[in-house]
């Protein structure tokens, strides 16, 4: 009898302990945390945080860990070495984060090989999930923003003859070509472009040179940080007013810090992005309140958007799949997701794995004394041009 009751108290006491512990799944996420991007790490990073304090850290009966590695910046055999270290020695399920190209391209290689769903937040060049089937994107590829934006400047953008300048490494030559592209497909004619090294202190030689060939617009992309700053001063000195000369790029040109850096000079401006925290749905409100309160004030930018966005991706693949944590039951889970965003209406593309989304148009306007990016157009369901292209 007392061997019964012992049994049977072990037998409680075995089926006790599995209830109390939740099973693990582990994300690594490899961000730059120091150096010259460390700012976008930190509204990449503060986005994750946000969407998980705002949702928990269990789904599907299953506990998230998160590991975070800095790669310091442009480094792909430290992203490598991390992502190989986050899979093999740290267990990691899922591999996330990824601002940079280079790394977001090598982190790719080893999510491939080692078979592991990986959600890129950021990193924009159209080619990086052609490097792993098990690679999903909730940020933008530049050409989905730049070739909207060539075809919108050739129309309602009244443009006819445009100048382009590009920096001169893999995102600018996206960008490049995308707008290049769109802008000649709807009529335009492109009447010169540079590329320009990629940290490049003097504008005034390569605007010279769009000058010289008087363009009715000119088109750029270029870093953020004090490029933009330096570029308004360059058009300014020449004499390129955007209210004569119509000047397009993508949104790094007119962020909060841009703005705050180039000022007046900026006034005119026109963009073609996916996120802005001054995008008006109640959707949006309810992040920037949200996201302001919690870091003392910071506006989310796009990388904020792309973290949370991605965290919403991998929150909803493991519900689907039912906690199943492989790479195949992941990214099966992944491709065809559609949710309201802060940004708007998104979905992943079960073809591509790319993210499917609104392209707004926007002019820097000075309201209530502040310079700010008012929507004035937008393009709705935009594809990755790029692989949609492939595909005929």
């Amino acid at each position: 009898m007392k061997r019964l009751l012992l049994a049977g108290v072990c037998a409680i006491a075995a089926g006790f302990v599995p209830a109390t512990v939740s099973a693990q799944v582990k994300v690594g996420i490899v961000l730059p945390y120091t150096g010259q991007f460390a700012h976008t790490a930190t509204q990449l990073d503060n986005g994750i945080k946000l969407y998980v304090k705002q949702h928990g850290d269990k789904v599907a009966g299953k506990k998230l860990e998160f590991i975070r590695k800095d790669v310091g910046g442009i480094a792909p055999p430290v992203a490598k070495r991390l992502a190989q270290e986050l899979i093999v020695r740290d267990k990691a399920d899922i591999l996330a984060g990824w601002v940079l190209t280079p790394n977001a391209i090598a982190g790719c290689g080893v999510s491939a090989e080692a078979k592991k769903f990986m959600v890129i937040m950021n990193a924009a060049t159209s080619i990086i999930t052609l490097k792993s089937p098990y690679c999903a994107r909730s940020s933008l590829t530049l050409p989905m923003v730049t070739e909207t934006l060539g075809a919108w400047a050739a129309g309602k953008g009244g443009a006819k003859k445009v100048y382009t300048m590009t920096s001169d490494y893999a995102p600018g030559h996206d960008a490049e070509q995308g707008f290049i592209r769109g802008f000649k497909g709807a009529g335009g004619e492109i009447v010169g472009s540079v590329r320009m090294p990629v940290a490049n202190p003097d504008f005034s030689a390569f605007v010279q040179r769009a000058k010289d060939v008087n363009p009715d617009g000119i088109f750029i992309f270029i870093p953020g940080g004090a490029q933009p700053a330096a570029l308004a001063k360059a058009f300014a000195e020449r004499g390129i007013d955007p209210a004569k000369v119509k000047i397009f790029g993508t949104g790094e040109v007119t962020s909060d810090d841009a703005l705050k850096n180039v000022g007046d000079a900026a006034i005119g401006i026109i963009t073609g992005w996916h996120y802005d925290h001054n995008h008006q749905s109640q959707k949006n409100k309810d992040f920037v309140a949200a996201y302001t309160k919690e870091y003392n004030g910071l506006n989310p930018d796009f990388f904020a958007a792309g973290g949370y966005d991605g965290m919403h991706l991998i929150y909803e693949a493991l519900k689907k799949a039912k906690g199943k944590t492989d790479a195949e039951s992941l990214i099966a889970a992944a491709k065809g997701q559609k949710w309201e965003s802060p940004r708007g209406p998104v979905m992943i593309d079960p073809e591509t794995r790319d993210i499917v989304q609104t392209i707004y148009i926007r002019r820097v306007e000075k309201v209530g004394g502040k310079l700010v990016n008012v929507d004035i157009d937008k393009v709705d369901n935009v594809k990755d041009p790029v692989k949609a292209a492939m595909k005929k």
